[in-house]
């Protein structure tokens, strides 16, 4: 019989103690408990989830073919049991924990990636012109298999987004899946790190000035802000709204966005377990213009265009012409722990009006454009549109421009 060490049995239980504790005060770490428990026989289960922990621990002590480093294992578990909750939620040991609070906010270099998790995997969510990754031909929906030579599996997103940033010049090199690639092989891709701009703010005219096209690339308070001088220059002028591609991580921006359209309504609301329900109504001060609008989006629209989008469609404001969105709509805390390790934990999830989870199920075009997948032509069975066949010729042929602007014909 292998003897189980004193120190093994001192960390199995001082983990105990520390998460009975927790489960009898109600919560930990604040505002919220390990398990979101309270009483009764949640607490029950997880008392006993924890029973069944620290006898894996117990096996792994005395049965794994090598004496394993019993940190490790617990940072892995720990680093599962964020991530089993969604792709944002994160744990992050103290020397992980250090570098991300004390990253600068702004100025740093990169490859111009957004990225986020499925599947297990960094998942490139969209490429901002101009930049490195656009160089080298990365695409949405490609995915990052690994960040110099660690797999993104074994990485929790705080940690993937923190390794594509760096010094200017530095290089890093990905091993990605590139999306629609025959063989299962894995590219790889070097990249240096680079200071990259903020897409440019595209503006035009169609149809003779009756119609103004606006691609705003990135959803801040200045373009916010752009995008409304736009339009109070042309109040009574048809509005095309191109989201493609296009990401904002401030939420409160899209709805800024979509109330420019929009004199009432419940646009979104934002809930979760312990996080106060709030609805974020249309202020009728604050429309500018009753023209009619078309949205364009695509599965690289992330986070604050996608709850514009939803509001606008929802409300019958506008239709949305394209393909499912990522769906990115959460709220993130940081909370430290006593080992200087912390939790990034979504605390609350956006619900557009018709009361949709945008991190669940992202949005869906009521007119489809462009090649869909089985899941949305399911969903699509009930809604009049009908996914249209692609361009013959997509280096000459923009299809989702096209049907956005035939959509103005019945206005």
């Amino acid at each position: 019989m292998v003897r189980v060490s004193r120190f093994f049995q001192r960390f199995v239980f001082v983990v105990s103690v520390a998460i009975f504790a927790s489960l009898g005060l109600g919560f930990a770490f604040g505002e919220f408990g390990w398990f979101g428990v309270h009483a009764g026989s949640d607490q029950d289960g997880a008392y006993k989830q924890m029973g069944i922990y620290a006898d894996v621990l117990k096996k792994i002590q005395t049965d794994y073919v090598t004496e394993p480093n019993i940190g490790d294992v617990t940072n892995g578990a720990l680093h599962g049991l964020l991530e089993a909750l969604d792709a944002d939620s994160s744990y992050l040991t103290p020397t992980e924990y250090k570098i991300y609070s004390e990253r600068p906010s702004s100025g740093n270099a990169q490859v111009g990636i957004t990225v986020s998790k499925r599947f297990g995997y960094a998942v490139v969510v969209n490429v901002l012109p101009g930049s490195p990754a656009e160089a080298e031909h990365i695409k949405d929906a490609d995915v990052i298999e690994s960040i110099d030579g660690q797999s993104t599996r074994e990485l929790s997103l705080a940690v993937i987004r923190l390794m594509l940033e760096g010094k200017p010049g530095s290089k890093l090199t990905l091993g990605l899946f590139r999306q629609g690639a025959t063989k299962s092989d894995t590219d790889k891709v070097s990249l240096t790190r680079a200071v990259v701009p903020q897409p440019a703010f595209a503006a035009q005219n169609y149809e003779g000035g009756s119609i103004l096209y606006l691609k705003p690339g990135i959803l801040t308070a200045q373009r916010v802000d752009e995008i409304a001088a736009k339009i109070k220059a042309a109040p009574h002028t048809k509005i095309l709204l191109d989201l493609r591609d296009a990401t904002g991580e401030d939420e409160q921006q899209g709805l800024r966005l979509a109330n420019f359209f929009l004199k009432q309504g419940t646009m979104a609301t934002l809930s979760g377990q312990q996080f106060p329900q709030q609805s974020f109504n249309a202020d009728a001060a604050k429309c500018l213009t009753d023209a009619p609008v078309e949205v364009i989006v695509n599965r690289g629209t992330y986070g604050a265009p996608e709850l514009a989008a939803a509001a606008l469609m929802d409300l019958k404001r506008a239709d949305l012409v394209g393909e499912r969105t990522f769906g990115e709509g959460s709220v993130q805390k940081t909370i430290g722990l006593q080992n200087g390790a912390a939790l990034v934990l979504t605390v609350a999830k956006y619900q557009t009006a018709s009361g949709k989870k945008i991190q669940d199920v992202a949005v869906l075009p009521n007119v489809l454009v462009g090649k869909q997948t089985a899941e949305d032509e399911d969903e699509d069975e009930a809604t009049p549109a009908q996914p249209q066949a692609p361009a013959k010729n997509a280096a000459d042929k923009d299809e989702f421009l096209d049907k956005a602007l035939q959509q103005f014909k019945s206005k």
